[in-house]
């Protein structure tokens, strides 16, 4: 059976009976989403506010913790460079599990993954800001509020999105070179002053906290620090070549994520000696590893942490908002989302309304904890919204996991391969449950104990929602992922 969508033109009309607007085609290179894909995982930011969690949970051997969520990553990665192969398109997961299990399930995934990211980017928002505060206060004694940094560096990066996708990606690339540079010099100094602690402990599963119980608490820490190796495949129509460039993004950037995460948690851990209990009650750990072996030249781990935060802004903002951008022009969403500048090609609507949106998050969120316990810490915001976010964002992926085999025999059944487009993908979708596990069994401290339920009312809630929007409109199933990235 042939995918219509998967060749060819695009369609003659949108959900309005209007031509779907198109994003500005083949501006960018393999290079540039792939830069963008890792400013997106933000190794700096990522790094600093979460490996003191994993450590603790982990132990001395966190880095292997870390090389196996690589692998689980690289497999998730297949998944999506084979359907970017087939069918590229910004519409990314929502576009691949729509393809394949119809329209109900295409506007699910739109829901899921647009409130999965906007949670999540809402976390990027506020460290933003937080991190400002934290760097400032430490140099000069200023203690600003964080809020005010964080609109600040808002509304800055959204201006930078709206003058074009390769304007804003080229910057977020340049963020990500510093950010890059300074944590290989703290690390390589960090190894270089503790060179007779060195040791292969980090690497041995016997130095496991709690063993493989360990490694299996401490594996959604691990994947979390990757979550934004997607990126590439929402700027499928911004890139030349997207069928090939798609692919090699995915693996070369969750290759290289992979082993500098791996330098950064051994210099880490070796930085504190081994020690984790030392290492978990740090708010910062490699901030302190900084200080121990430079001194005065810590301050380039705090430009690393900055540089950091700016590039997730931008490269995840413009990637995440044009999911919702093609779901609205696909009808998935309301068509407001659908919008695209005249002449810059981009998708303004979608991507103001993300950060709007992100920004009413941690608005509500603050006045939580205004009415009961008291000023937000961005910090444990972080935290927190990440972590609702992520359970929401590991759903998709879970779906698209699932969609993989079915789509290559239904559509593509001369390209299918066993191991390729069902063992590895099955091996995917069984490494996403253990992370979800994690985040939702039962018996965490709240807040994470009603995220479980929070993400279940969001899936019930869009399926409610996509079952009646199909109903009403009958002629969405044949709009799902009808703009192929590189069709004329």
């Amino acid at each position: 059976m042939h995918d219509p969508g998967a060749v060819g033109p695009r369609p003659a009309s949108g959900p309005a009976g209007h031509p779907p607007q198109r994003l500005r085609g083949g501006v960018l290179g393999m290079a540039d989403i792939a830069a963008a894909t890792m400013a997106n995982v933000g190794p700096a930011m990522s790094f600093f506010f979460g490996f003191a969690f994993l450590a603790t949970t982990a132990g001395v051997a966190s880095p292997l913790t870390i090389a196996a969520a690589g692998v689980a990553v690289a497999l998730l990665g297949n998944t999506l460079a084979e359907f970017s192969r087939a069918h590229p398109s910004a519409g990314s997961f929502i576009t691949f599990v729509g393809r394949t299990f119809g329209p109900v399930s295409a506007v699910t995934t739109a829901l899921l993954a647009g409130l999965g990211y906007i949670i999540g980017m809402a976390a990027v928002i506020a460290i933003s800001g937080g991190f400002v505060q934290i760097t400032l206060h430490h140099y000069t004694g200023v203690d600003l509020p964080w809020i005010i940094w964080t609109l600040l560096l808002t509304g800055l990066s959204v201006v930078l999105m709206l003058r074009g996708v390769l304007v804003s990606t080229k910057w977020a690339g340049y963020f990500f070179g510093v950010e890059m540079l300074v944590l290989a010099v703290v690390s390589v100094a960090a190894l270089a002053g503790h060179h007779g602690r060195l040791s292969a402990d980090p690497f041995l599963p016997g130095h496991l906290a709690h063993g493989v119980r360990g490694l299996a608490a401490g594996f959604p820490l691990a994947v979390y620090l990757f979550i934004g190796w997607e990126n590439s495949a929402a700027l499928a129509e911004e890139t030349e070549n997207p069928r090939r460039n798609v692919g090699r993004a995915v693996f070369s950037s969750v290759a290289i994520m992979t082993v500098s995460y791996i330098l950064f948690s051994y210099a880490t851990v070796t930085g504190f000696d081994y020690d984790v209990a030392r290492l978990g009650a740090s708010r910062i750990p490699f901030i302190d590893v900084a200080h121990s072996t430079l001194g005065a030249l810590a301050f380039l781990a705090y430009i690393g942490g900055l540089t950091s935060t700016l590039g997730v802004l931008i490269a995840g903002i413009n990637s995440q908002a044009r999911l919702i951008f093609n779901a609205g022009r696909e009808g998935l969403l309301p068509s407001f989302f659908g919008y695209v500048h005249p002449t810059r090609r981009t998708p303004n609507n979608a991507i103001v309304t993300f950060a709007a949106t992100s920004l009413l998050i941690i608005g509500g969120w603050g006045l939580g904890h205004v009415v009961g316990s008291g000023a937000m810490d961005p910090v444990v915001f972080f935290t927190e919204s990440s972590s609702l976010g992520t359970i929401l964002i590991l759903v998709v992926y879970l779906a698209s996991n699932i969609a993989l085999p079915f789509y290559y025999r239904r559509y593509r059944p001369q390209e299918f391969r066993t191991v390729r487009h069902l063992v590895l993908p099955a091996i995917g979708a069984l490494a996403i449950l253990v992370p979800l596990y994690y985040l939702a069994k039962p018996g965490q401290p709240a807040p994470y104990s009603w995220f479980p339920y929070a993400a279940l009312a969001a899936l019930l809630g869009a399926v409610a929602y996509a079952t009646v929007l199909v109903r009403r409109d009958p002629e969405l199933a044949d709009r799902v992922g009808s703009v192929v990235a590189d069709a004329e």
